[in-house]
């Protein structure tokens, strides 16, 4: 795609100082569609909502639920990454049991609508069940726990998922492994992560592994302790292809202005990158709404993580976690932030929603 990307430079720059547009419906129309304004090779995604925090929300599951979010989530994407539902303590409830209806769905809908899966996410601190974390297993027993989840979970997806965030966040902001509240780094050892990364190659040899975490877009502590480990692995023959960045950002820091100079290192040492779970929240008062320079503020964030991951020739997944603001995960977790989407709760498209339309277009060279 590198051919592509550079001959449309000049339109992306282009694009970057065009008029925002005001708020719209959503449209109908295929030039109005992010996974057709996409460059060929370029997978454009949301997060399908979903399980976690929306099981305490009061609504029902916006996935089987709501028709016209399913509508425009199928028209818009040609990617799609369960938001709660392949997590652990939502597939995998009891010791012996799995519970896959979820992550069936989804991916049963991609392949109706011609879309590629991320599979999200099989080793992580975070929403695992009571029954691992309260097990009192031995080692073991637990290395054996998480090999035979690994080897069911992507066995019986595999050839459906094209990519798999196999470790998410094992590191801390100052670059520090997980060692206490990661159950598999604090009872493993370190080493566990590269037995995930091979265990889950053995299940799916065609899918490609990911290390995925937050606060990573920079060339900060965070990062460079992934670009230490990923050279060790990789020299060890470890399966691992590829290393993402969430960009939750917000726009009350600046914009990570060295995103494009972090891939492209990253992409140096031979892996695919990817943004996976880009969403921009704003500070607004209780039963306010965002100001119009807030929501340009915004776009541009959303445009500039978008133009980074284009202009480095590896980065062919751009991910938004969520579309619609009406299900996002913001509010109950930021108190204060939210209308981080790129969509309102009616659906209506934001400037942030043409600033990717936009920037895409020009990097296809429509």
């Amino acid at each position: 795609m590198r051919s592509v990307r550079t001959a449309t430079a000049a339109l992306t720059v282009a694009a970057l100082s065009l008029p925002l547009l005001a708020a719209a419906p959503h449209s109908e129309a295929r030039h109005d569609r992010l996974r057709a304004a996409a460059p060929e090779g370029f997978s454009v995604g949301t997060a399908v909502a979903g399980g976690g925090h929306h099981l305490s929300q009061p609504y029902p599951d916006p996935f089987t639920s709501d028709k016209e979010y399913r509508k425009i989530l199928a028209r818009q994407f040609g990617s799609v990454s369960p938001e709660n539902q392949m997590k652990w303590d939502f597939i995998h409830p009891e010791r012996d049991r799995y519970d896959f209806a979820a992550a069936d769905a989804i991916v049963a809908f991609a392949e109706r609508n011609r879309q590629v899966v991320r599979g999200h996410t099989l080793l992580w601190h975070s929403q695992n069940p009571e029954w691992l974390e309260q097990g009192n297993f031995s080692q073991e027993e637990l290395r054996a726990i998480l090999r035979e989840h690994i080897t069911t979970v992507v066995g019986r997806y595999a050839g459906r998922i094209q990519q798999w965030d196999v470790a998410n966040e094992i590191f801390d902001d100052q670059g520090r492994l997980r060692t206490q509240d990661n159950i598999w780094i604090r009872e493993l050892g370190p080493g566990i992560v590269a037995d995930a990364f091979r265990w889950a190659h053995a299940a799916d040899p065609g899918a490609k592994l990911f290390f995925n975490d937050y606060n990573v877009e920079s060339v900060n502590a965070k990062s460079n302790a992934y670009y230490t480990l990923v050279q060790d692995l990789l020299r060890r023959g470890v399966p691992v292809h590829g290393f993402s960045v969430q960009a939750h950002l917000s726009t009350r820091y600046g914009f990570p202005g060295d995103l494009e100079s972090n891939l492209r290192r990253f992409d140096a040492l031979g892996l695919e990158t990817a943004v996976t779970e880009l969403d921009v929240r704003m500070d607004v008062p209780e039963g306010g709404v965002p100001t119009a320079e807030q929501e340009r503020t915004q776009a541009e964030y959303y445009r500039r993580t978008l133009a980074a991951c284009l202009a480095v020739d590896g980065c062919d997944s751009f991910t938004i976690w969520g579309f619609t603001d009406k299900y996002s995960w913001v509010p109950v977790f930021f108190e204060g932030e939210g209308f981080a989407n790129v969509m309102t709760d009616e659906f209506e498209r934001k400037p942030a929603f043409y600033a990717l339309l936009d920037t895409l277009k020009a990097a296809r060279g429509h």
